[in-house]
């Protein structure tokens, strides 16, 4: 899966659950107030659904999911370190 594809997803699922259909890819939405702890447990949640992967304790920093960049970043990282299927 490239980088594109990735980044699709994640600010499809994104916007629709924070009802802001501009968000950039590089906004916080955390600062922006447009989330809450809830969504962020949806969002692991999301990424280790669509991606097929895990999301570790480790990973669970609010940097790896504060913005569409962020999270696409983690989700290269985790697929590069272990394919789709990765459990690390």
């Amino acid at each position: 899966m490239d980088q594109t594809n990735i980044k699709d997803k994640i600010r499809a699922f994104v916007r629709d659950k924070t009802k802001q259909p501009n968000l950039a890819d590089d906004e916080d939405f955390f600062q922006k107030g447009f989330v809450n702890s809830l969504f962020a447990m949806q969002l692991v949640l999301f990424v280790e659904k669509e991606f097929q992967l895990r999301v570790g304790d480790d990973d669970l920093v609010l940097e790896n999911f504060n913005s569409t960049n962020a999270i696409s970043a983690l989700v290269e990282r985790k697929l590069a370190a272990g394919g789709a299927d990765s459990q690390t």
